[in-house]
């Protein structure tokens, strides 16, 4: 697969050691890219060939170096068994915690379609660094609806700091800002008004996600976003029977989202020896 990736630097068949969001890598055999544009983000071809960025500031991937549109299908759509949601419902709420690359989003709007043209797809993104989302026109990803997540990304209202696409039954919305203070906002009503145009401000309700793809960095680098108060507010506008899903098993992951009203369960394993994380409300 070609990737229009812009570079100045390229170490062909260099073997690195570094670390990915899940677990440390020793000594993978990668091409990595210098970026001049941003010099703290660096793009990855990872072992599916899809693209990946390593962040300097946290020291770490974007996704599992053992494929990144490997991990947002089997760690995130199928860990949530989403095509099979889909089967038996015409509209699905996901919350993309750590939007990124948009790949989860992506391969989820994917898996919808697949099985069911018709459902009304309502997806909200949360992402705190907006140079990640500049990076989204570089590339081509195997996503037959990656092409919506760029459209997205350039449909910027700068006065409300967020993004917002309607395209047939997708409906998009990516807010900017510090998820912890973001996430609060989706009790309002007009966030539910806003991304699917079906009610008005006088009879609107509180939105309630189906799904949550939680994918921050590392609770090593990033742990605010691993707390029990931060699960508590993702568990708040959850629907019953919810389920979140995350790459990361650690204890005081799992520990925090029981605390928060999860329960908690193994999801798939891919790319690594432990499994992946769900917690079902």
């Amino acid at each position: 697969m070609s990737q229009n990736i812009k570079s100045t630097t390229i170490r062909d068949n260099s073997t690195s050691s570094f670390t990915t969001k899940d677990n440390p890598i020793q000594n993978i055999k990668l091409v990595i890219t210098k970026d001049n544009s941003n010099q703290n983000i660096k793009p990855i071809i990872t072992k599916d060939n899809s693209i990946t960025f390593f962040n300097e500031q946290y020291q770490e991937t974007y996704h599992s170096v053992s494929g990144a549109v490997e991990e947002a299908q089997k760690k995130f759509s199928d860990a949530c068994k989403i095509k099979e949601f889909t089967k038996l419902h015409d509209e699905i709420n996901i919350l993309d915690v750590c939007f990124g690359l948009g790949y989860n989003t992506a391969v989820a709007i994917d898996n919808v379609l697949a099985v069911n043209p018709d459902c009304k797809i309502n997806i909200i993104g949360l992402e705190n660094d907006i140079n990640i989302l500049n990076k989204l026109k570089e590339l081509t990803p195997p996503i037959a609806h990656y092409d919506l997540i760029q459209k997205l990304v350039q449909s910027i209202n700068h006065k409300k700091n967020e993004f917002t696409l309607h395209e047939k039954n997708v409906n998009l919305k990516i807010i900017i800002g510090d998820a912890r203070e973001t996430i609060k906002t989706l009790n309002r009503a007009e966030i539910i008004t806003t991304i699917t145009k079906l009610a008005n401000q006088n009879n609107a309700k509180n939105i309630q996600f189906n799904f949550c793809f939680f994918d921050p960095f590392s609770p090593k680098t990033c742990h605010e976003l691993w707390t029990k108060e931060f699960f508590q507010d993702i568990y708040a506008v959850m629907a019953n029977n919810g389920i979140l899903a995350t790459y990361s098993c650690a204890r005081i992951v799992r520990e925090n989202m029981n605390a928060a009203g999860f329960i908690v369960k193994d999801g798939p394993i891919v790319g690594r020896r432990g499994p992946g994380t769900i917690g079902v409300k």
